[in-house]
């Protein structure tokens, strides 16, 4: 080996990196160190361990918005008492400790007749007129014997009923009888609310028969519902000889013998329509 006299500084360490290249990392603040850069070596992690701040950061966050609804609660919740206690908030309703008892129904009031025109003609307060002159009181049948709207029926007429409330019942239809035979006293009862509902003797009598005229009071008319059972009859009641007389009054029967045989005959519109009325 040849001697060749001391090496620079400069030049042993430009030899040093050119075998080990070396980069700075930075060390402390303001200082600078050089780490060997080659396959035996690492470079420092990038990677900071979590500060104690960023851990806070979502419980935090959780508390913020808790305290963000409890104060939207209270808040509305005052709005809500200040408003009721201002001087210009409406009243609050006074309600009775207990409601006023319901007057008992008069011993004379009876069931309507089903939906029609003729409801309205009713009385509301029968005074003196009760069942003795055919009022009817709420499910009243044809086999209601103790009842002087049917028991005072034409006995063709109840028999008849009777045998087709019993066939209809095989059809789960049951007859009630809203009106049957009446008083005199009744009927023009009857007739003086239609004429102060209608206006006129005229119009009400498209309704309602004078005493003298109306078939209830002889007995040979009944008024049948629900609207089932008008239904059932309006199909089925010629074959017992109870037939419809009016249009207008689908709830109305009679008897009609020759409708077995012949069918039932053709409808009046109403009852001035009927020759029978014009007496």
């Amino acid at each position: 080996m040849t001697y060749r006299g001391p090496v620079p500084a400069g030049a042993a360490h430009a030899a040093f990196d050119d075998r080990f290249p070396t980069q700075p990392i930075a060390v402390g603040r303001g200082r600078a160190a050089l780490v060997l850069d080659d396959r035996h070596t690492r470079a420092p992690s990038r990677h900071r361990a979590p500060s104690a701040g960023a851990a806070r950061s979502p419980r935090l966050t959780i508390l913020i918005a808790a305290a963000v609804v409890i104060a939207a609660v209270i808040g509305a919740f005052g709005y809500r008492t200040v408003t009721s206690s201002s001087p210009w908030a409406a009243p609050a309703r006074s309600v009775p400790a207990t409601a006023p008892a319901a007057s008992p129904p008069h011993a004379d009031d009876v069931r309507r007749r089903p939906p029609s025109a003729g409801d309205d003609v009713r009385p509301g307060d029968r005074g003196a007129l009760g069942e003795a002159d055919g009022a009817v009181p709420d499910g009243v049948t044809v086999f209601d014997d103790d009842i002087p709207a049917v028991a005072n029926l034409d006995p063709g007429l109840r028999t008849a009923l009777r045998r087709a409330a019993t066939d209809a019942a095989d059809d789960r239809v049951e007859f009630v009888v809203n009106s049957g035979w009446r008083s005199p006293e009744y009927q023009g009862h009857l007739l003086d609310e239609a004429i102060a509902k209608y206006g006129s003797k005229k119009e009400a009598a498209r309704w309602v028969a004078t005493p003298d005229t109306s078939p209830h009071v002889a007995g040979d008319a009944v008024d049948i519902g629900p609207t089932a059972a008008a239904t059932w009859l309006s199909g089925h009641g010629a074959a017992y000889g109870l037939c419809q007389i009016y249009r207008n009054e689908p709830w109305h029967y009679e008897l009609r013998p020759d409708a077995v045989d012949r069918g039932c005959a053709r409808l009046y519109a109403d009852p001035t329509r009927d020759p029978r009325m014009q007496q």
